[in-house]
């Protein structure tokens, strides 16, 4: 048995407390007195993930939504700037771009914008003869989008 006399008093240490007591080998409590691992069971686990799995079904449409109209604004506004673009060199130029490149290579546009529901800078464009020019060329009149997909309007981006 060891002791120790920090406190002028007799003290067991603590790996020999068994030893003082006079008792032998492990000490076994009564089953209802005994402690279980700490940890979650099998069932709490599966209604949190249930209770997951509904939250997510509930944001996961919503999200969907918020993610497509963000898309169109974009090419709603992208096609507001390059129609008004088209104008703008129409009117300093006299005459109608031949194609978006030219538009970027004369300095109205920086680069081409990359369509939201293709992710290329493709578009389609409508070439037609200028109604202000007084010769009789053609040019770009308009630009849409080449997505094949269907607005949430229900008309296809290609028509916007």
């Amino acid at each position: 048995m060891e002791r120790s006399t920090v406190t002028g008093k007799a003290q067991v240490a603590v790996g020999s407390r068994q030893q003082a007591a006079g008792e032998q080998g492990p000490r076994f409590l009564p089953f209802a007195v005994r402690r279980l691992p700490p940890g979650f069971t099998l069932l709490e686990l599966m209604i949190v993930i249930t209770i997951i799995i509904i939250l997510a079904a509930i944001v996961l449409p919503q999200y969907q939504k918020t993610i497509t109209a963000a898309r169109e604004a974009v090419l709603r506004d992208d096609l507001y700037k390059m129609r008004s673009l088209l104008d703008q060199y129409a009117a300093d130029k006299g005459k109608l771009p031949q194609s978006l490149d030219d538009l970027v290579s004369s300095g109205y546009m920086r680069e081409k914008p990359v369509d939201p529901f293709t992710d290329e800078a493709d578009w389609s464009v409508s070439t037609g003869e200028d109604p202000a020019s007084n010769t009789a060329e053609s040019g770009v009149t308009n630009v849409h989008s080449a997505s094949t997909e269907t607005g949430s309007d229900g008309k296809p981006y290609s028509e916007w």
